[in-house]
């Protein structure tokens, strides 16, 4: 199962048997507002804080998934989740109540690329059954926790993203429990049909330039996304050719430019294969998100909402998914520290 020096490819691809994406007012007016399952005009979610309101949506989606992949909480053996906030409090809050066993994780924006390659893991080496894959963000807990309070009214450099409030989350199966249940069940896998199969993964390792600007986290990040795309190419021997996308987290319009840029340099063209999910989910013109989407959240409704089903509908048979992520927090900011990044890429292809 291992290829090259950071890559597997799985000889039993896990299937994602569901997926799930909720999101808040402004996304759902975004050019992607119809894929979503919940566009939730209320960004408190109900809650009476910022942070309560993100966990109440994380919950939202790991339920709704369970729902749509035909499936009981009882029966996921792991949850590997998610967000940017301190210790990971969305993430702890919002999922106790599944009584699942919990792996929490933290790659900044990279973080749903992370959750689905140690689930899909987990699974191709038969530790698992099902699991659960989901990441978070909310825009008013990030900018609170990483900026400036939202009533001081700061302005915005064009280079910065607008954090995303979304959680996207998937359900993985094991090829012999979708059989067993179908054939012990009469049912269809779950009651349902498998959505994709993630074939392998390109785990990526710290790329730090030394940026310093901490609104532009797409420059701190493309050199890292770079990097993981080129190891992908190297250890699968492909290229972009064999690839219907190769779509990055949240580098943004600037950040985008910085890794095309990049792949030039190496002899590639990936200017008609790259798809930003940052750059999809916003409306650059109506919007007023600057260089684009960002958080955990960016990649994770992106991917739940509109990739997949792309790959359900069999218009792309196979996509390198690499989300990114920015290494900083407050304290490594104020420090004077520079910004690292991290991307880790998820090969996704159909089910048939």
């Amino acid at each position: 199962m291992q290829k090259g020096s950071a890559s597997l490819q799985f000889e039993h691809a896990p299937l994602i048997m569901g997926a799930a994406s909720i999101v808040g007012k402004k996304e759902g007016e975004g050019p992607l507002g119809t894929y979503f399952d919940v566009v939730e005009q209320d960004d408190m979610f109900g809650a009476n804080s910022w942070e309560e309101a993100e966990s109440a949506m994380q919950k939202q989606a790991c339920e709704l998934v369970l729902e749509k992949a035909g499936t009981q909480k009882e029966d996921v053996r792991y949850l590997f989740a998610g967000d940017l906030l301190g210790q990971l409090i969305a993430t702890s809050f919002g999922t106790v109540d599944l009584e699942i066993p919990m792996f929490g994780l933290y790659g900044a924006c990279s973080t749903m690329g992370e959750a689905l390659s140690l689930a899909s893991m987990t699974v191709a080496a038969g530790y698992a059954d099902q699991t659960v894959a989901a990441a978070s963000s909310h825009f008013a807990t990030a900018e609170k926790q990483f900026r400036f309070p939202l009533g001081y009214g700061n302005q915005r450099p064009f280079s910065a993203t607008w954090t995303v409030t979304g959680c996207g989350a998937v359900v993985l199966a094991s090829e012999g429990w979708v059989k067993n249940r179908k054939e012990n069940d009469g049912c269809e896998g779950m009651g349902r049909k498998p959505i994709a199969k993630v074939t392998g993964i390109t785990t990526g390792k710290i790329v730090d330039f030394g940026a310093t600007d901490s609104m532009n986290m797409g420059a701190a990040m493309a050199p890292a996304a770079y990097d993981t795309i080129n190891r992908n190419f190297v250890d699968f021997d492909r290229t972009e050719a064999d690839y219907d996308k190769i779509i990055t987290g949240d580098l943004g319009e600037v950040g985008r430019t910085v890794l095309l840029d990049f792949m030039r340099e190496q002899g590639r063209n990936l200017e008609n294969v790259h798809m930003d999910c940052g750059i999809e989910i916003y409306d650059k013109n109506s919007q007023d998100t600057h260089a684009g989407g960002s958080g955990c959240g960016c990649s994770a409704t992106t991917l739940c909402a509109y990739i997949l089903k792309k790959i359900q509908n069999k218009e792309w048979k196979r996509v390198l998914f690499v989300p990114t992520g920015a290494l900083l927090s407050t304290v490594s900011f104020n420090e004077g520290q520079s910004i690292p990044g991290i991307a880790h890429g998820v090969v996704i292809e159909s089910a048939e």
